[in-house]
Protein backbone atom coordinates (compact mmCIF):
# COMPACT_ATOMS: atom_id res chain seq x y z
CA UNK A 1 0.00 0.00 0.00
CA UNK A 2 1.52 3.31 -0.77
CA UNK A 3 1.26 6.01 1.38
CA UNK A 4 -0.67 9.17 0.31
CA UNK A 5 1.27 12.32 -0.38
CA UNK A 6 1.60 14.05 2.81
CA UNK A 7 -0.17 12.04 4.86
CA UNK A 8 0.51 9.78 8.20
CA UNK A 9 0.87 5.95 8.93
CA UNK A 10 -2.30 5.60 11.20
CA UNK A 11 -1.54 4.60 14.83
CA UNK A 12 -2.79 3.86 18.22
CA UNK A 13 -5.02 6.63 19.53
CA UNK A 14 -2.77 8.58 21.73
CA UNK A 15 -4.77 9.36 25.43
CA UNK A 16 -6.45 12.81 25.72
CA UNK A 17 -5.68 14.97 28.64
CA UNK A 18 -9.21 15.61 29.97
CA UNK A 19 -8.89 11.86 30.53
CA UNK A 20 -11.62 10.33 28.71
CA UNK A 21 -9.85 8.04 26.35
CA UNK A 22 -7.11 6.98 28.43
CA UNK A 23 -7.06 4.49 31.95
CA UNK A 24 -9.14 5.17 35.03
CA UNK A 25 -7.06 5.54 38.24
CA UNK A 26 -8.34 3.67 41.38
CA UNK A 27 -10.18 6.33 43.58
CA UNK A 28 -7.52 7.33 46.62
CA UNK A 29 -9.01 6.98 49.97
CA UNK A 30 -9.86 9.74 51.81
CA UNK A 31 -8.48 11.35 55.15
CA UNK A 32 -11.55 11.23 56.95
CA UNK A 33 -12.73 7.66 55.63
CA UNK A 34 -9.05 6.38 57.30
CA UNK A 35 -9.77 8.42 60.43
CA UNK A 36 -13.41 6.69 61.08
CA UNK A 37 -11.73 3.16 60.36
CA UNK A 38 -9.38 3.14 62.97
CA UNK A 39 -11.43 5.37 65.60
CA UNK A 40 -14.19 2.31 65.06
CA UNK A 41 -11.21 -0.08 65.49
CA UNK A 42 -10.42 1.74 68.85
CA UNK A 43 -14.00 1.31 70.10
CA UNK A 44 -13.90 -2.06 69.08
CA UNK A 45 -10.64 -2.91 70.97
CA UNK A 46 -12.43 -1.54 74.32
CA UNK A 47 -14.93 -3.22 73.97
CA UNK A 48 -13.53 -6.20 73.93
CA UNK A 49 -10.85 -5.38 76.73
CA UNK A 50 -14.38 -4.65 78.99
CA UNK A 51 -15.63 -7.92 78.38
CA UNK A 52 -12.74 -9.57 79.01
CA UNK A 53 -12.41 -8.04 81.96
CA UNK A 54 -16.09 -8.32 83.00
CA UNK A 55 -15.49 -12.21 82.31
CA UNK A 56 -12.37 -12.70 84.44
CA UNK A 57 -13.95 -10.56 87.15
CA UNK A 58 -16.85 -13.09 87.19
CA UNK A 59 -14.52 -16.45 87.10
CA UNK A 60 -12.53 -14.75 90.37
CA UNK A 61 -15.92 -14.77 91.76
CA UNK A 62 -17.71 -17.95 90.75
CA UNK A 63 -13.75 -19.65 92.09
CA UNK A 64 -14.08 -17.32 95.43
CA UNK A 65 -17.90 -18.96 95.69
CA UNK A 66 -16.50 -21.85 95.25
CA UNK A 67 -13.94 -21.62 97.83
CA UNK A 68 -15.26 -19.96 100.79
CA UNK A 69 -17.37 -20.97 103.96
CA UNK A 70 -20.73 -19.26 103.37
CA UNK A 71 -21.29 -19.73 107.07
CA UNK A 72 -18.35 -18.69 108.48
CA UNK A 73 -16.95 -16.39 105.78
CA UNK A 74 -13.62 -18.14 105.50
CA UNK A 75 -11.85 -20.84 103.58
CA UNK A 76 -13.70 -24.26 102.45
CA UNK A 77 -11.41 -27.45 102.52
CA UNK A 78 -10.66 -26.67 98.69
CA UNK A 79 -9.54 -22.98 99.53
CA UNK A 80 -7.50 -23.91 102.73
CA UNK A 81 -5.88 -26.93 100.46
CA UNK A 82 -5.46 -24.55 97.81
CA UNK A 83 -3.33 -22.38 100.00
CA UNK A 84 -1.42 -24.93 101.56
CA UNK A 85 -0.39 -26.49 98.21
CA UNK A 86 1.08 -23.14 96.93
CA UNK A 87 2.78 -21.94 100.42
CA UNK A 88 4.84 -25.17 100.70
CA UNK A 89 5.68 -24.61 97.43
CA UNK A 90 6.69 -21.36 98.26
CA UNK A 91 8.38 -22.61 101.26
CA UNK A 92 10.38 -25.02 99.05
CA UNK A 93 11.56 -22.51 96.49
CA UNK A 94 12.53 -19.54 99.40
CA UNK A 95 13.72 -22.10 102.21
CA UNK A 96 11.77 -20.79 105.01
CA UNK A 97 9.62 -22.70 107.31
CA UNK A 98 6.20 -22.51 108.65
CA UNK A 99 3.22 -24.72 110.71
CA UNK A 100 0.21 -26.16 110.25
CA UNK A 101 -2.76 -26.45 112.56
CA UNK A 102 -5.51 -28.75 112.52
CA UNK A 103 -7.91 -27.55 115.66
CA UNK A 104 -11.33 -29.94 116.58
CA UNK A 105 -14.38 -28.31 118.40
CA UNK A 106 -15.23 -30.05 121.68
CA UNK A 107 -18.51 -31.00 122.52
CA UNK A 108 -20.27 -29.23 119.48
CA UNK A 109 -22.70 -32.33 118.92
CA UNK A 110 -24.41 -32.21 122.55
CA UNK A 111 -24.78 -28.78 121.61
CA UNK A 112 -26.62 -29.45 118.13
CA UNK A 113 -28.67 -32.03 119.83
CA UNK A 114 -29.63 -30.27 122.76
CA UNK A 115 -29.81 -26.72 121.31
CA UNK A 116 -30.42 -27.45 117.67
CA UNK A 117 -28.16 -26.63 114.89
CA UNK A 118 -28.62 -22.79 115.39
CA UNK A 119 -26.71 -22.88 118.20
CA UNK A 120 -24.02 -24.83 116.69
CA UNK A 121 -23.50 -22.71 114.05
CA UNK A 122 -23.28 -19.26 116.55
CA UNK A 123 -20.58 -21.51 118.20
CA UNK A 124 -18.44 -21.83 114.73
CA UNK A 125 -19.13 -18.27 113.93
CA UNK A 126 -17.67 -17.63 117.67
CA UNK A 127 -14.77 -19.73 116.97
CA UNK A 128 -14.21 -18.44 113.68
CA UNK A 129 -13.95 -15.26 114.97
CA UNK A 130 -11.20 -16.18 117.82
CA UNK A 131 -9.07 -17.69 115.09
CA UNK A 132 -9.02 -15.03 113.10
CA UNK A 133 -8.08 -12.49 115.89
CA UNK A 134 -5.55 -14.51 117.35
CA UNK A 135 -3.74 -14.89 113.96
CA UNK A 136 -1.82 -12.62 111.74
CA UNK A 137 -3.07 -11.43 108.53
CA UNK A 138 -0.64 -12.84 106.41
CA UNK A 139 -1.68 -16.37 107.95
CA UNK A 140 -4.43 -18.19 106.75
CA UNK A 141 -7.98 -19.80 108.70
CA UNK A 142 -10.09 -22.17 106.83
CA UNK A 143 -12.62 -24.65 108.05
CA UNK A 144 -12.06 -28.77 106.57
CA UNK A 145 -15.40 -29.85 107.67
CA UNK A 146 -18.43 -30.06 110.22
CA UNK A 147 -16.18 -29.17 113.54
CA UNK A 148 -12.32 -29.12 112.47
CA UNK A 149 -10.73 -26.02 111.30
CA UNK A 150 -7.18 -25.55 110.05
CA UNK A 151 -4.58 -22.63 110.05
CA UNK A 152 -1.77 -21.82 108.16
CA UNK A 153 1.28 -20.01 110.14
CA UNK A 154 4.04 -18.83 108.68
CA UNK A 155 7.56 -17.93 109.69
CA UNK A 156 7.61 -19.87 113.28
CA UNK A 157 9.44 -22.69 114.53
CA UNK A 158 8.36 -25.96 116.37
CA UNK A 159 8.39 -24.26 119.32
CA UNK A 160 6.18 -20.85 118.61
CA UNK A 161 3.78 -22.86 116.95
CA UNK A 162 3.20 -25.25 120.01
CA UNK A 163 3.00 -22.02 122.10
CA UNK A 164 0.12 -20.77 119.23
CA UNK A 165 -1.79 -23.63 119.62
CA UNK A 166 -1.94 -23.41 123.28
CA UNK A 167 -3.36 -20.08 122.85
CA UNK A 168 -5.68 -21.10 120.66
CA UNK A 169 -7.11 -23.95 122.95
CA UNK A 170 -7.36 -21.16 126.20
CA UNK A 171 -9.23 -18.57 123.95
CA UNK A 172 -11.76 -21.19 122.83
CA UNK A 173 -11.54 -22.29 126.11
CA UNK A 174 -13.19 -19.32 127.76
CA UNK A 175 -16.03 -19.13 125.45
CA UNK A 176 -18.92 -19.01 127.13
CA UNK A 177 -23.15 -19.25 125.21
CA UNK A 178 -26.48 -18.80 126.86
CA UNK A 179 -29.23 -20.81 124.97
CA UNK A 180 -32.47 -20.64 126.90
CA UNK A 181 -31.81 -20.69 130.40
CA UNK A 182 -28.44 -22.70 129.86
CA UNK A 183 -24.77 -21.28 129.76
CA UNK A 184 -22.51 -23.81 127.52
CA UNK A 185 -19.14 -23.86 127.18
CA UNK A 186 -16.67 -25.86 124.27
CA UNK A 187 -13.41 -26.36 123.97
CA UNK A 188 -11.33 -27.21 121.42
CA UNK A 189 -7.73 -29.72 120.78
CA UNK A 190 -5.13 -28.69 118.41
CA UNK A 191 -2.17 -30.61 116.70
CA UNK A 192 0.55 -28.90 114.84
CA UNK A 193 2.38 -30.20 111.94
CA UNK A 194 5.83 -28.38 110.64
CA UNK A 195 5.90 -27.55 106.94
CA UNK A 196 9.45 -27.41 105.36
CA UNK A 197 11.53 -28.31 102.78
CA UNK A 198 9.76 -32.01 102.37
CA UNK A 199 6.04 -31.11 102.90
CA UNK A 200 3.63 -32.14 101.31
CA UNK A 201 0.10 -31.37 101.26
CA UNK A 202 -1.28 -34.89 101.96
CA UNK A 203 0.97 -35.76 104.48
CA UNK A 204 0.84 -32.38 106.45
CA UNK A 205 -2.70 -32.39 106.86
CA UNK A 206 -2.95 -35.78 107.78
CA UNK A 207 -0.01 -35.46 110.05
CA UNK A 208 -1.77 -32.22 111.44
CA UNK A 209 -4.77 -34.28 112.05
CA UNK A 210 -2.70 -37.04 113.73
CA UNK A 211 -1.29 -34.87 116.31
CA UNK A 212 -4.87 -33.19 117.21
CA UNK A 213 -6.33 -36.84 117.40
CA UNK A 214 -3.63 -36.85 120.39
CA UNK A 215 -3.92 -33.59 121.90
CA UNK A 216 -7.81 -34.59 122.12
CA UNK A 217 -7.47 -37.44 123.44
CA UNK A 218 -4.63 -36.03 126.47
CA UNK A 219 -7.15 -33.21 127.07
CA UNK A 220 -10.12 -35.88 127.89
CA UNK A 221 -7.85 -37.80 129.96
CA UNK A 222 -6.87 -34.35 131.79
CA UNK A 223 -10.20 -33.33 132.24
Amino acid sequence: MKKKAGGRTPGPPKHRRNGLAGPKSAPARSESGSASSSERDKQTIRRLKNELSRALKLVEELQASAETDFLLGILNRRGFERELTRAIAYIKRYRTNGALIALDVDRLKPINDAFGHRAGDQVLRAIAGVLKVQVRTSDIVGRLGGDEFALLLWNLNETEARAKAAALEQAIDRLAFVFGKSKVTTGASAGVAMLDMHAETGRALEAADSAMYLRKAQRRHEG
